[in-house]
Protein backbone atom coordinates (compact mmCIF):
# COMPACT_ATOMS: atom_id res chain seq x y z
CA UNK A 1 0.00 0.00 0.00
CA UNK A 2 0.92 3.36 -1.26
CA UNK A 3 1.62 5.89 1.60
CA UNK A 4 -0.56 8.23 0.10
CA UNK A 5 -3.71 5.76 0.19
CA UNK A 6 -2.83 4.77 3.95
CA UNK A 7 -3.89 8.14 4.84
CA UNK A 8 -0.17 8.89 6.46
CA UNK A 9 1.25 10.58 3.80
CA UNK A 10 2.58 13.04 5.57
CA UNK A 11 3.98 10.91 8.71
CA UNK A 12 5.54 8.86 5.86
CA UNK A 13 6.80 11.37 4.17
CA UNK A 14 8.22 13.03 7.45
CA UNK A 15 10.17 9.30 8.40
CA UNK A 16 11.73 9.63 4.90
CA UNK A 17 12.78 12.79 5.65
CA UNK A 18 14.53 12.12 8.98
CA UNK A 19 16.01 9.06 7.63
CA UNK A 20 17.92 10.71 4.58
CA UNK A 21 18.86 13.78 7.28
CA UNK A 22 20.36 11.21 9.60
CA UNK A 23 22.11 9.10 6.41
CA UNK A 24 23.68 13.05 5.38
CA UNK A 25 24.71 13.70 9.13
CA UNK A 26 26.88 11.22 9.24
CA UNK A 27 30.04 12.62 11.78
CA UNK A 28 29.36 16.46 11.00
CA UNK A 29 28.84 18.56 13.93
CA UNK A 30 25.17 20.13 13.83
CA UNK A 31 25.92 23.07 13.75
CA UNK A 32 28.02 22.79 10.57
CA UNK A 33 25.43 20.15 9.36
CA UNK A 34 22.60 22.31 8.98
CA UNK A 35 24.42 25.07 6.61
CA UNK A 36 24.97 21.19 4.18
CA UNK A 37 21.56 20.31 4.73
CA UNK A 38 20.10 23.71 4.40
CA UNK A 39 21.85 24.38 1.32
CA UNK A 40 21.11 20.63 -0.53
CA UNK A 41 17.37 21.34 0.43
CA UNK A 42 16.93 24.60 -1.04
CA UNK A 43 19.00 23.36 -4.14
CA UNK A 44 16.33 21.01 -4.65
CA UNK A 45 13.30 23.16 -3.82
CA UNK A 46 14.34 25.82 -6.21
CA UNK A 47 15.28 23.10 -8.78
CA UNK A 48 11.55 21.50 -8.13
CA UNK A 49 10.30 24.76 -8.50
CA UNK A 50 12.18 25.57 -12.00
CA UNK A 51 11.21 22.36 -13.30
CA UNK A 52 7.45 22.84 -12.63
CA UNK A 53 7.50 26.23 -14.36
CA UNK A 54 9.57 24.96 -17.27
CA UNK A 55 6.53 22.54 -17.55
CA UNK A 56 4.03 25.60 -17.44
CA UNK A 57 5.84 27.69 -20.30
CA UNK A 58 6.86 24.77 -22.47
CA UNK A 59 2.59 24.32 -23.19
CA UNK A 60 2.60 27.85 -23.45
CA UNK A 61 3.17 28.43 -27.49
CA UNK A 62 3.85 32.11 -26.59
CA UNK A 63 6.30 31.38 -23.57
CA UNK A 64 9.91 31.20 -23.61
CA UNK A 65 11.45 28.45 -21.33
CA UNK A 66 14.92 29.41 -22.00
CA UNK A 67 13.95 33.33 -20.66
CA UNK A 68 14.81 33.83 -16.92
CA UNK A 69 12.49 36.88 -17.45
CA UNK A 70 9.31 34.14 -17.65
CA UNK A 71 10.57 32.97 -14.10
CA UNK A 72 11.35 35.84 -12.29
CA UNK A 73 7.66 37.06 -13.12
CA UNK A 74 6.18 33.76 -11.38
CA UNK A 75 8.81 34.61 -8.70
CA UNK A 76 10.73 31.05 -9.20
CA UNK A 77 14.49 31.58 -9.30
CA UNK A 78 15.92 30.68 -12.47
CA UNK A 79 18.33 27.55 -12.32
CA UNK A 80 20.73 27.01 -15.06
CA UNK A 81 21.71 23.84 -16.41
CA UNK A 82 24.46 22.71 -14.34
CA UNK A 83 22.64 23.35 -10.92
CA UNK A 84 19.36 21.77 -11.76
CA UNK A 85 18.89 18.32 -9.61
CA UNK A 86 18.72 16.40 -12.70
CA UNK A 87 22.13 16.94 -13.46
CA UNK A 88 23.71 16.52 -9.96
CA UNK A 89 21.80 13.29 -10.05
CA UNK A 90 22.97 12.45 -13.09
CA UNK A 91 26.48 13.05 -11.91
CA UNK A 92 26.02 11.75 -8.12
CA UNK A 93 28.31 8.93 -8.51
CA UNK A 94 31.19 11.31 -9.95
CA UNK A 95 33.94 12.06 -7.14
CA UNK A 96 34.23 15.51 -7.56
CA UNK A 97 30.13 15.79 -6.58
CA UNK A 98 31.13 17.95 -3.60
CA UNK A 99 32.68 20.55 -6.36
CA UNK A 100 29.67 20.47 -8.81
CA UNK A 101 27.86 21.41 -5.78
CA UNK A 102 29.47 24.34 -5.21
CA UNK A 103 29.52 25.34 -8.85
CA UNK A 104 25.82 25.10 -9.00
CA UNK A 105 25.72 27.28 -6.12
CA UNK A 106 27.81 29.91 -8.03
CA UNK A 107 26.19 29.05 -10.73
CA UNK A 108 22.35 29.97 -9.53
CA UNK A 109 24.10 32.92 -7.65
CA UNK A 110 25.44 34.31 -10.55
CA UNK A 111 22.72 34.26 -13.02
CA UNK A 112 21.00 37.83 -13.96
CA UNK A 113 17.15 37.44 -12.28
CA UNK A 114 18.90 35.97 -8.92
CA UNK A 115 20.27 38.93 -7.51
CA UNK A 116 19.12 38.54 -4.08
CA UNK A 117 21.22 35.13 -4.13
CA UNK A 118 24.15 36.80 -4.40
CA UNK A 119 26.89 35.71 -1.45
CA UNK A 120 24.56 33.94 0.00
CA UNK A 121 24.41 30.27 -0.97
CA UNK A 122 26.59 27.21 1.24
CA UNK A 123 29.90 26.72 -1.16
CA UNK A 124 31.68 24.04 0.88
CA UNK A 125 30.57 20.33 -0.28
CA UNK A 126 34.38 20.08 -2.49
CA UNK A 127 36.11 20.32 1.09
CA UNK A 128 37.84 17.08 2.20
CA UNK A 129 36.17 16.89 5.35
CA UNK A 130 32.55 16.65 4.00
CA UNK A 131 32.10 12.65 3.26
CA UNK A 132 31.37 12.30 -0.77
CA UNK A 133 29.41 8.78 -0.28
CA UNK A 134 27.11 11.14 2.03
CA UNK A 135 26.60 13.72 -0.73
CA UNK A 136 26.45 11.00 -3.82
CA UNK A 137 23.46 9.60 -1.61
CA UNK A 138 22.14 12.91 -1.29
CA UNK A 139 21.88 14.23 -4.85
CA UNK A 140 20.47 10.13 -5.61
CA UNK A 141 17.87 10.91 -3.91
CA UNK A 142 13.99 12.36 -4.49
Amino acid sequence: MTTASNGNGDLAFTAELFKAADKLRGNLEPSEYKHVALGLIFLKYISDAFEAQRVRLTTDQYADAEDPEEYLAEHVFWVPKEARWSYLQANAKRPEIGKLIDEAMEAIEKAPSNEGLKGVLPKNYARPTLNKTMLEQSAMAA
